[in-house]
């Protein structure tokens, strides 16, 4: 008995396989969304603010689900809640590709989030199974084929939306991650359950967070809005106060918090959270304006492209994020975080600068939206990175945490605010918001993003020897 705890029982590359392609199939799902949001807003008559909700909600879910995952997984064993997992994720599929309505649809978005704690499950299961040097290539393995996923998921979206329905855009990758789940239940042995953690799950700081995230989204979405309805807005924004202090309240005191707020009073942990949120908040302003202003009909100032052309539009961004993980790895450990992330944030608000100047030819906003990407992905992977190793080894999980939790917010913040811009300039009788509501997007963001220098330039240089 000894020996077979000490010794990890071997998967074959057939268990690995079916992970990388779960992994595929999930990151394919993933990705349908964005490059379709202008195709979606007219069919269901949602208005910017609305599609800005809807292309950030899964995220949102993911953020939650994510930590909550980890701990199940080492209870009950990785296997078991990645399953479980997965079929949450294909009910939420369905109920995408069904969808008669926004409310629908976003009930199925709310559901697939779940697969943003599928990753790290997979992970788990693949150290688990593999001697150290076989599990970093395996998880290097899955990791590229999620990335490849939201590539294919990136460029198919668009054309099973325009030849078949919207509704095949969802069936279609639902399907793969179901047949993909079944290959990992039949093929992947299961492990044993890890030693219970007796605080157990943060259930009243995981329900004051979704609150949390949820009022502060449905505020941004209703702000265009203030005159019409002002004291729904003065209700929600007094209902999110609550729910911020009553989450506070727990997390402070909470056993074993989802989210530890004692470490942001270290200055590494702050200034990370402080830049995560203001760099996702520019990046997710151009994810959420770029296909926008491509859908905008020719004969006014956009121009005019169906979601097939936005994808492949968007095609060259994806790539730059691809690469942006190891050359920032590189750069960091040759010149260190702050110098790698003082090079994001400069990259970034000279493009959104440059969007906000010139958008008159499709290459701009591809170029720009390259840009953009690169940037994101240089200045999140340093400051992970080194918010990990700033830190005690038994402290990386929640650090990381606080990361996780503001790069979501951040991403929320900057598609909302995104939307409500167009809705505001978007006058009665037509779906064409003026073209200064682009504008000012793209200046507040690069100005935004600018004026992080002033954080980035208290970091440490953080150089690895």
């Amino acid at each position: 008995m000894t020996a077979t705890l000490a010794t990890p029982v071997r998967i074959g590359k057939a268990a690995v396989g079916a992970l990388g392609t779960l992994a595929v199939a999930t990151g394919a799902l993933e990705s349908v969304v964005t490059p379709t949001l202008p195709l979606l807003q007219r069919e269901l008559d949602m208005s910017p603010a609305e599609g800005a909700l809807l292309s950030i909600v899964l995220l949102i879910t993911g953020a939650l689900v994510t930590p909550v995952a980890g701990k199940l997984g080492d209870r009950y064993g990785g296997k078991r809640v990645l399953i479980r997992l997965m079929a949450v994720v294909s009910a939420g599929g369905l109920v995408s590709a069904l969808a008669p309505n926004l409310p629908v649809l976003l009930l199925g978005q709310v559901l697939q989030g779940a697969m943003v704690g599928a990753l790290p499950l997979s992970f788990i299961l693949v150290r688990a199974r593999l001697p150290a040097g076989e599990s970093k290539v395996a998880i290097g393995v899955v990791s590229g084929l999620f990335v490849g996923g939201g590539m294919a998921g990136t460029l198919s979206a668009g054309p099973v939306a325009e030849g078949l329905s919207r509704h095949w855009m969802f069936a279609l990758p639902t399907l793969a991650v179901i047949g993909a789940t079944l290959l990992v239940n039949r093929l992947m042995p299961h492990d044993p359950p890890g030693r219970s953690d007796d605080a157990g799950v943060d259930w009243p700081g995981l329900v004051l967070l979704s609150g949390t995230l949820v009022t502060l989204m449905l505020v941004l979405a209703l702000a265009p809005d203030i005159g019409s309805r002002p004291l729904v807005l003065g209700a929600l924004i007094a209902l999110l106060a609550v729910f911020v202090t009553g989450w506070t309240a727990v997390e402070r005191r909470a056993a074993s918090p989802m989210v530890d707020l004692r470490m942001l009073a270290r200055p590494a942990v702050w200034k990370s959270c402080v830049l995560t949120f203001v760099i996702c908040v520019g990046t997710s302003v151009a994810v959420y304006l770029v296909p926008q202003l491509f859908a905008v009909p020719a004969d006014a100032y956009g121009f005019g492209a169906g979601a097939t052309a936005i994808g492949f539009f968007l095609l060259p961004g994806a790539v730059a994020a691809t690469l942006a993980g190891p050359i920032s790895g590189i750069g960091a450990r040759r010149f260190g975080s702050r110098a790698v992330v003082t090079a994001g944030i400069v990259i970034m608000a000279a493009a959104l600068l440059a969007l906000a100047a010139v958008h008159t030819e499709v290459w701009h906003l591809v170029l720009g939206k390259a840009m953009i990407s690169l940037a994101n992905g240089l200045c999140v992977t340093a400051m992970v990175t080194g918010t990990a190793t700033s830190v005690d080894r038994g402290d990386t999980g929640i650090a990381t945490g606080l990361v996780l939790v503001t790069r979501v917010l951040g991403y929320a913040v900057g598609a909302q605010v995104g939307g409500a811009l167009l809705t505001a300039a978007t006058p009665a009788g037509s779906d064409v918001p003026a073209e200064s509501a682009f504008v000012t997007g793209f200046i507040m963001a690069g100005a935004v993003t600018a004026l992080s220098l002033l954080v980035a330039r208290t970091m440490s240089k953080g150089v690895e020897k």
